[in-house]
């Protein structure tokens, strides 16, 4: 009897691949679309509508069953009122990975599995080997860093079926069996924010009488003369190292070396080699490895998608580093640029992903 596959299908052209893969590969393909996010925004329209449009054309043309999961209400609770503490707390979160973490690859999971799944499959540019997160053959597509949080069970009954694949040949492909979505614009938004900026999101819903303290003019600041060179409209806008927006003086540019949430104020400087910007060590909080690590261990570090590989060495593991609730010290071999506090350092040896934590 063939295997149940439920496939996460948003409309794209990669979750439509997959789902012509599986069903070519024998398995008894079910299309879900996960409804996470619906409401319009300033200057933009939710493309919800047309999405699961386009995702219903597909699973009509393959001829598989079709389903849609609310996640509307869970989306909001774990995943954006997360995202909204962060910044509050002036950290730059990454909600994707907190998407995955909590709604794809938790709730879809366990929903699917509940309803008769064998597997779950979603159109990510990642691989498995059981319980095993590996890179994808596409090194400029590769989503593990997004994925890395996800547990060991989850990932042994996931299949992602585009991960031998590269982008250019998942296109073709999808032409060639005549899907509409073949050369679909691709979202390069976050994943509910969509084109509207990250600014705009965060005023239209820091709304409450409380949150207005964030969206005050504050002092941008020169870390080195303490002049103030300007103002800026809300310290909680600002990350570490961000050199656009700030509209401050002429000649080389000003970066973001700090800020200061109870004083509202932004700390800035023109100097590249400000101990501010750089750092050879990384204090990891919430640490989840789904394989355990010794101290002295060396490993690789990717700090954004699509940074490069970083030499690190692993230092003072603490606590359940299983259930995501470790501590660590990363020590590179060579400087780095300092990544915002919110943002995830994601832990590879070989082409094991094997978890990785969120900067202090």
């Amino acid at each position: 009897m063939a295997k149940t596959v439920f496939v996460g299908m948003s409309g794209g052209v990669d979750s439509s691949v997959s789902a012509v893969l599986l069903k070519e590969q024998g398995y008894h393909v079910v299309g879900v679309y996960m409804k996470n996010w619906s409401k319009d925004l300033p200057g933009m329209k939710c493309p919800w509508a047309e999405d699961l449009a386009d995702a219903k054309r597909v699973a009509t043309k393959l001829d598989i069953d079709f389903m849609i999961f609310d996640f509307e209400n869970e989306y909001k609770q774990k995943v954006v009122d997360y995202m909204l503490d962060e910044f509050k707390k002036g950290n730059t979160p990454n909600p994707d990975i907190m998407c995955n973490q909590e709604i794809k690859f938790k709730l879809f999971y366990e929903i699917s599995r509940e309803k008769g799944a064998d597997f779950i499959a979603t159109g990510h540019y990642a691989n498995t080997e059981g319980d095993k997160l590996l890179k994808s053959v596409d090194e400029n597509k590769d989503q593990t860093y997004f994925l890395y949080r996800i547990s060991k069970d989850s990932i042994a009954h996931t299949i992602f079926p585009i991960g031998n694949m590269l982008k250019p040949d998942v296109k073709k492909l999808a032409a060639e069996k005549g899907l509409d979505n073949a050369y679909k614009k691709e979202s390069m938004g976050v994943c509910f924010v969509g084109d509207v900026g990250m600014k705009d999101f965060l005023k239209e819903y820091l709304k409450s009488e409380e949150d207005q303290k964030y969206l005050k003019p504050g002092k941008i600041i020169d870390r080195e003369t303490g002049e103030t060179l300007g103002f800026h409209d809300g310290a909680i806008f600002f990350t570490m190292g961000q050199r656009h927006g700030l509209n401050v003086g002429g000649g080389l540019p000003y970066y973001v070396v700090g800020k200061d949430m109870g004083k509202n104020e932004v700390y800035v400087s023109k100097n590249l080699n400000d101990d501010n910007l750089w750092t050879k060590t990384l204090d990891l909080k919430d640490l989840i490895l789904r394989e355990k690590i010794e101290n002295g261990a060396e490993v690789e570090v990717r700090l954004r998608h699509r940074a490069k590989l970083e030499k690190a060495v692993i230092k003072k593991i603490e606590g359940d580093f299983e259930g995501g609730n470790a501590t660590c010290e990363l020590e590179f071999v060579d400087g780095i640029k300092r990544t915002a506090s919110g943002q995830s350092a994601v832990i590879y040896v070989g082409n094991v992903c094997l978890g990785g934590g969120i900067l202090k």
